[in-house]
């Protein structure tokens, strides 16, 4: 779940016995907010001319180190030598970003408490503003964030579904949500469906009507009752709807 108390209350009255673990995917956005306030904040001291030689630093500064190209890189290393008084900040901030998605990668509970233990204390005082946040959730939801660790399950795939919800909603130009509602739930291609054939076809297992007749009927038909079977049509069976096929469906849309 997400770090909001009233979800916690809720599974703990109504399921006393659950293990909460919180989705590491709120927790790493806090550290980019905290790395976006400081990119914010550094920008404000420069001049008109500056902040354009900042061009697309929001994005430089959110990626994954790892994932920064070499002309992305390079343009990162030239800010920081470039801007003597806030480039060394910015420096910093992206490092403590990087170093606070790194506690992820840890294999124990007891390894991420280590790692964030460290870079809490890695903090300077130039930076630590930024990210009391991030310290703050950690440290009131720290037994609930730790048990990812021993559980390492998060709520992507029904976040990725809110998300493509959104989008509909905001092409539909203001749906009610029974209209939105109807329109994810039970749109035709959505049903898991399969076609059954009448119960006389499932039971025989010889090769004509006649050669299954003294297992489906110990005394022989009537007429009338021949005829039913021999028009019996199949009957569609309709499991409702269908996760795989929804997602399919939206990320179509």
């Amino acid at each position: 779940m997400d770090m909001w108390r009233p979800y916690k209350e809720a599974v703990q009255r109504v399921l006393p016995h659950a293990t909460i673990v919180i989705d590491k995917v709120p927790v790493l956005k806090m550290a980019n907010a905290a790395m976006e306030r400081a990119r914010k904040s550094l920008r404000e001291s420069l001049t008109r001319a500056q902040r354009r030689g900042l061009m697309h630093d929001r994005f430089v500064l959110l990626q994954r180190e790892a994932n920064l190209s070499a002309k992305d890189a390079l343009l990162l290393s030239l800010w920081v030598k470039k801007y003597p008084i806030m480039g060394p900040i910015m420096g910093q901030a992206h490092h403590m970003k990087e170093e606070f998605f790194a506690i992820y990668d840890a294999t124990t509970r007891h390894q991420a408490q280590q790692r964030f233990d460290a870079w809490e204390q890695a903090l300077s005082a130039d930076i630590r503003g930024f990210f009391t946040e991030v310290v703050t959730a950690w440290r009131h939801w720290e037994p609930q964030i730790l048990v990812y660790f021993d559980h390492p399950v998060t709520n992507a795939y029904t976040e990725s579904l809110n998300h493509l919800i959104r989008v509909v909603d905001r092409l539909g130009r203001g749906y009610r949500f029974e209209a939105l509602r109807a329109k994810m739930l039970f749109t035709e291609e959505a049903f898991k469906r399969s076609r059954k054939p009448p119960k006389f076809q499932r039971l025989q297992k010889s090769n004509t009507l006649e050669e299954a007749m003294p297992a489906l009927f110990p005394r022989r038909p009537t007429q009338s009752v021949m005829q039913d079977i021999l028009t019996a049509p199949e009957h569609a069976v309709n499991y409702g709807v269908d996760r795989e096929a929804l997602s399919r469906l939206m990320a179509d849309r």
